[in-house]
């Protein structure tokens, strides 16, 4: 039975996601279970909720708990499997620091954990504690596969398969999601039934290029139809990404809240009221935070009594991967990978993508996409630059990169001056202080 080691297990409502469908798949229900958290607490809380969902399903794994960075390399010994869910910094002080820095020199965000100037910061401070990771699966585990789920994706997930030896895939349940969450906001639902779909692009910003029912109809001419005259009749939460739909003719994997970000387009101090009139949830994230830490005493005091605690298989990809690595059976993913060959071929060979990938007992092998509608692509491209930028600075520790990521990340450009965008970006250095590494001028 293979080994399967979680780092960020702290992070127990995904750990309970994830391991507790390893529990509910028969080839990995004896599996090994390691627990790695710097976190006593967090790390001791998911220890007890996996023991009741073991007690619940009946699996017959052994679950091991190593606390700090010193008992980091034995959790990962022999591992065959890697989850990777780690939150740097957490939501205070860092996050709070993406989001209130920003707002004294007029930047408004959303999420800010994938692309903008919370997310180049996010990524600094997260890739070395990866190559941490890195440098202790090279040594005892060299084989195992990293499925990593942090944020920012492509820039984390870019880093280690450019700049480590360790066998990575970013995944994302945005892609599994997508199709379905779109036919059902318009009301299309019989379509979901046998539909095919073609998802590429990059993560958060894949394209969903092909959709079409059982009996093979393109169903993008209705959905275009449909979706201008939701946005145009009602308020709703998803009204950027059905903006793409009326002006770039596609839709993408992640929510309108995400998107709204990822452009210059949408929230822009020239035109506040472009923020009603897209239904644009400014500082979402540090809400969302909030409202989990306050509920999460709670929730876990109701789960803990329970003693048992059942769980059915998600739609989350690691399990699916694992049992198809471990079996030898394909199974399709959207996973993110290195652009190696031009499986988007007009993206950068070196940008971060995401394809269909097929996964089977070799493991993840991503598949040939071919070209992009040329606006779907310009729109990757304005991505890209960040994520090439901020790997970058990464591995040079040269803080002019980090300008350079910052002056060309779509949103900040849109809305500060060149030298506004440097001292942003000084200030933010230090106001994370030893959460970052030193960066040579």
């Amino acid at each position: 039975m293979p080994k399967i080691t979680f780092l960020g297990a702290g992070s127990t409502v995904f750990a309970r996601n994830v391991l507790g469908d390893c529990m509910c798949t028969p080839e990995l229900r004896d599996s090994e279970i390691a627990l790695y958290d710097i976190d006593q607490t967090r790390l001791a809380e998911s220890g007890q909720i996996l023991a009741a969902i073991k007690k619940a399903t009946g699996a017959g794994v052994s679950i091991h708990s190593f606390l700090g960075v010193e008992n980091r390399r034995e959790a990962l010994r022999g591992a065959d499997f890697i989850v990777n869910a780690i939150q740097v910094g957490g939501y205070d002080p860092c996050t709070i620091i993406d989001f209130e820095v920003p707002k004294k020199f007029g930047l408004r965000q959303t999420i800010a954990d994938t692309l903008g100037i919370g997310g180049i910061m996010r990524a600094l401070r997260t890739i070395p504690v990866m190559e941490g990771f890195a440098r202790d699966i090279e040594a005892v585990c060299p084989n195992a596969w990293l499925l990593n789920y942090t944020n920012p994706m492509s820039m984390l997930t870019g880093y280690m398969l450019r700049h480590t030896r360790v066998r990575t895939v970013g995944l994302c349940h945005s892609v599994q999601v997508c199709s379905e969450h779109l036919l059902k906001a318009l009301g299309m639902e019989d379509a979901l039934w046998g539909r095919r779909e073609l998802i590429a692009g990059i993560n958060h910003m894949g394209w969903l290029l092909e959709l079409t029912d059982a009996a093979g109809r393109d169903l993008y001419p209705e959905i275009r139809r449909r979706a201008k005259q939701k946005n145009a009749a009602e308020k709703h939460g998803d009204m950027v990404r059905f903006d793409y739909i009326d002006k770039f003719g596609y839709y993408c994997t992640e929510s309108s809240e995400h998107n709204a970000e990822y452009n210059p387009l949408y929230i822009k101090g020239r035109y506040p009221e472009l923020i009603d009139r897209f239904n644009i949830p400014l500082d979402e994230y540090p809400r969302r935070c909030e409202k989990q830490i306050e509920g999460w005493k709670d929730e876990f005091s109701a789960l803990s009594a329970q003693g048992e605690i059942p769980h059915e298989r998600s739609h989350e990809y690691a399990s699916y991967i694992i049992e198809a690595i471990v079996k030898g059976e394909p199974y399709k993913i959207g996973g993110n990978v290195l652009n190696t060959g031009g499986l988007i071929e007009n993206l950068p060979a070196e940008a971060c993508v995401e394809v269909p990938c097929l996964v089977d007992g070799s493991g993840v092998t991503p598949c040939r996409v071919g070209r992009l509608p040329e606006q779907l692509a310009a729109l990757n491209r304005t991505n890209i630059n960040v994520h090439l930028l901020t790997i970058e600075a990464a591995f040079t520790k040269k803080r002019e990169h980090i300008y350079h990521a910052a002056l060309l990340d779509p949103h900040t450009a849109a809305e500060l001056s060149a030298d506004d965008i440097i001292k942003l970006v000084d200030a933010l250095i230090e106001a994370h202080g030893d959460w970052l590494p030193r960066y040579t001028a």
